[in-house]
C-alpha cells in the first residue's frame, strides 16, 4: 500500500559512486519530492518502494552525483552552435569549406559570425583575410578562435571598422600585420574589439535560444550547473544578463547557473554599483544567481598575451623582450579585488601565465589582510603555469584552483604554439593539479567551453592519463598515441571525479544542496554507461552519458 514515505523513484542493479566521504560506494539511491530519501544495499532502499514507484535498472552501469563546470560560456557556446560552428572540423581548408557553406546557406546574413578554429591549423597560429575573401568575397566575417582570445576576420570586416595601416594598436591587444603594416585578418585580444563595435549584435531572444542550446548539448554530457564565467559587455561574448534572467523567469532553466558579472578593465569602480543592481535583480530568480565577478588579468600563451615573470623565447630560443600583458595594473587589481570582497561577491580571475597567477595571488591576500577572512570563494581560472613558489599560497588564501584539465596534454597547440616558446624549466610548471592538490589547495573543474569541449569524460580522462582523449571523442590515433605530459601531475580518479562534482559545487556555493549523493541533497544525478573504477585509465574517454537528471526528473536521455 502506498504511503508517504514511498519513494517515487529508485535506482538500483549498478554502482553508485557516491563522492561522499562518509559512504563512497553503495547499490542503490531512492529519490522522493526532487531530493536523495535514501542510499545504501539494494535490499535496504528497495523497501521505499509502492506501487506508483518508478524504477531504474542502471544495468551494471553507474549512477554518479551529475556533475558540474567551474568555468563555461554556455551562453556563447550555445549560440555559436547557431552560428558558423568551426568545432567539428580542424584544418584550414575545413574550415573554409564550413564557412562557404555556411555563407551559401545564408545568403542575407548581414554578416558572418561563429568560431571555433585552432590556431595549430595556421602558420604561426595567424590565418588571413585572404582566405576569407576568396570563400565568401565582399562580405564581412568575424570568426573567434577556440579560445576567444583572437578573431579571423575578412577584409570587408576590416574596412566596415576602418582598420587599416594607419590604425594603432589598442593598449590590451595587437592587430598582426604584415611586412608593410597592413592588418593580415587576425585580432589578438582587445584588438577584437575595433571589429566587434560594427557587428550587428544578437538580440535577447537570439542569446536566450543560445543559452537554451547551450544547455540541451551540457545536459547531454550530464551537466547540471555551472558557472557562466563572463556576463557582461565583453567581445565575442554578447552579454547573456538579460536573457538568463528572463529565461529564469520563464522557468526555462532547468540548470543551476552562477553568473561571473564582467569587470571591464576600460572602466573603474564606478561599475560596481551596477553589479551590485545585477546582483539583487538576479536574487528575485529561482535558478540563476549573479554572486561572482570575473577579472581577466592576462591572455593566452599561444599569442604571447598570458603574463609571464621571464619572457617568452623568440623562434631561435632566444630570450625576448615580451613578458605578455597583465591587462590590470596589480595595485589596481588588489583595489578593485578588496572591493568586491568587501561586498561579498566572489572573485573569478582568468591567469593563466605565472606572473598574472602571482598577481592573482596578492590581490586575494590583500583582499583578506583589509576584510579579515570569508566564504566568499574566490577562484583561479586555467592556471596554465604556477611558479612552484606559488603552489602553497592557494591553500593559504583559500583561493580555488579552478583548472581546465583538457588542455593538460601533449597536442598540436601545446607542442607547437607553447612548449617551444616557455622552454623546458617554465613548460614543466603547467597545469600542476597534483601539486596543488597536495599542498592542500581545493580543486575544481572547468571546460571553458566552447574553448574545448564540455564533455566531462574526455576531460576526467586527461585529468588521469595527461593524454589526449581516446579515438571516439574527436581526438586521432596519433594524439592518443602519446606520452603522458608532466606524468607527475596525474590524478586519481577519484580526485578528478570531486573536482567536476562537489569541488564546483563548493566554487558555485551549490555543494550544500548537490555535488554529492548524500540524503537531504537534490536528486541532481547522472548515468554512465560503464563503472569508471572497472575501466583501465586508457578508456575512461570512451565513456558515455546515458542519462542526466536534475530534481529527479529526467532532462537528458540517450535515445
Amino acid at each position: 500500500m502506498a504511503t508517504t514515505d514511498n519513494a517515487e523513484l529508485i535506482f538500483t542493479g549498478g554502482s553508485v559512486y557516491t563522492v561522499d566521504a562518509a559512504r563512497p560506494r553503495a547499490e542503490a539511491v531512492a529519490v522522493r519530492d526532487g531530493a536523495i530519501v535514501a542510499v545504501g544495499p539494494d535490499a535496504d532502499v528497495r523497501r521505499l518502494a509502492g506501487p506508483r514507484t518508478e524504477t531504474f535498472d542502471l544495468a551494471g552501469r553507474m549512477l554518479l552525483p551529475s556533475f558540474q563546470d567551474s568555468h563555461v560560456h554556455a551562453s556563447g557556446g550555445g549560440l555559436e552552435r547557431r552560428q558558423c560552428d568551426l568545432t567539428g572540423v580542424h584544418d584550414r581548408q575545413a574550415y573554409l569549406a564550413v564557412v562557404a557553406r555556411y555563407a551559401a546557406d545564408h545568403p542575407d546574413a548581414p554578416w558572418i559570425t561563429g568560431g571555433g578554429w585552432s590556431m595549430d591549423a595556421f602558420p604561426g597560429g595567424v590565418p588571413t583575410k585572404e582566405d576569407l575573401d576568396a570563400v565568401v568575397p565582399g562580405r564581412p566575417v568575424f570568426l573567434s578562435n577556440r579560445d576567444h582570445h583572437g578573431a579571423w576576420v575578412s577584409s570587408a570586416a576590416l574596412e566596415r571598422a576602418g582598420i587599416d595601416a594607419g590604425t594603432p594598436d589598442p593598449s590590451d591587444g595587437r592587430i598582426e600585420r604584415d611586412g608593410r603594416g597592413e592588418p593580415v585578418g587576425m585580432l589578438q585580444e582587445g584588438a577584437m574589439a575595433l571589429v566587434q563595435r560594427v557587428v550587428p549584435p544578437p538580440s535577447v531572444e537570439q542569446i536566450a535560444e543560445g543559452v537554451l542550446e547551450g544547455q540541451r548539448y551540457l545536459h547531454s554530457l550530464g551537466v547540471t550547473a555551472w558557472q557562466e564565467a563572463i556576463v557582461g559587455d565583453y567581445p565575442v561574448v554578447p552579454d547573456c544578463f538579460e536573457a538568463f534572467v528572463a529565461l529564469d523567469r520563464a522557468d526555462k532553466l532547468t540548470a543551476r547557473v552562477v553568473g561571473a558579472l564582467w569587470w571591464a578593465r576600460e572602466h573603474g569602480e564606478e561599475q560596481l554599483d551596477v553589479l551590485l543592481a545585477r546582483r539583487e535583480r538576479a536574487a528575485a530568480g529561482r535558478r540563476f544567481a549573479a554572486t561572482s565577478v570575473k577579472f581577466m588579468q592576462d591572455g593566452v600563451c599561444e599569442n604571447f598575451t598570458a603574463s609571464m615573470l621571464t619572457p617568452y623565447l623568440d623562434v631561435h630560443g632566444h630570450e625576448s623582450a615580451n613578458h605578455g600583458k597583465s591587462f590590470f595594473d596589480p595595485e589596481a587589481l588588489a583595489h578593485y579585488v578588496t572591493r568586491v570582497d568587501a561586498e561579498g561577491f566572489q572573485a573569478h580571475f582568468h591567469a593563466i601565465g605565472d606572473r598574472a597567477v602571482r598577481e592573482v595571488l596578492d590581490a586575494v591576500a590583500a583582499a583578506r589582510a583589509a576584510n579579515g577572512p570569508s566564504d566568499h570563494r574566490h577562484c583561479a581560472a586555467h592556471i596554465q603555469v604556477v611558479h612552484p613558489d606559488d603552489i602553497p599560497r592557494f591553500a593559504a588564501l583559500g583561493l580555488l584552483a579552478n583548472g581546465q584539465p583538457l588542455w593538460a596534454c601533449a597536442e598540436p597547440q601545446m607542442t607547437e604554439l607553447t612548449l617551444p616558446f616557455l622552454g623546458p624549466e617554465r613548460s614543466a610548471c603547467q597545469y600542476p593539479f597534483r601539486s596543488l592538490l597536495a599542498s592542500g589547495a581545493r580543486l575544481c573543474f572547468g571546460s571553458d567551453w566552447p574553448v574545448s569541449t564540455p564533455d566531462v569524460l574526455s576531460e576526467i580522462h586527461v585529468a588521469v592519463n595527461r593524454t589526449p582523449a581516446p579515438e571516439g571523442s574527436g581526438v586521432t590515433p596519433d594524439e592518443a598515441d602519446v606520452p603522458p605530459f608532466l606524468p607527475d601531475e596525474r590524478l586519481r580518479l577519484e580526485d578528478a571525479l570531486a573536482a567536476f562534482t562537489l569541488g564546483a559545487a563548493h566554487c558555485n556555493h551549490l555543494d550544500a544542496t548537490t555535488g554529492s549523493i548524500t540524503v537531504g541533497k537534490r536528486a541532481d544525478l547522472v548515468v554512465v554507461d560503464r563503472d569508471l573504477f572497472a575501466v583501465p585509465p586508457p578508456e575512461l574517454g570512451l565513456a558515455g552519458v546515458d542519462a542526466t537528471f536534475v530534481d529527479g526528473q529526467p532532462v537528458f536521455e540517450r535515445a
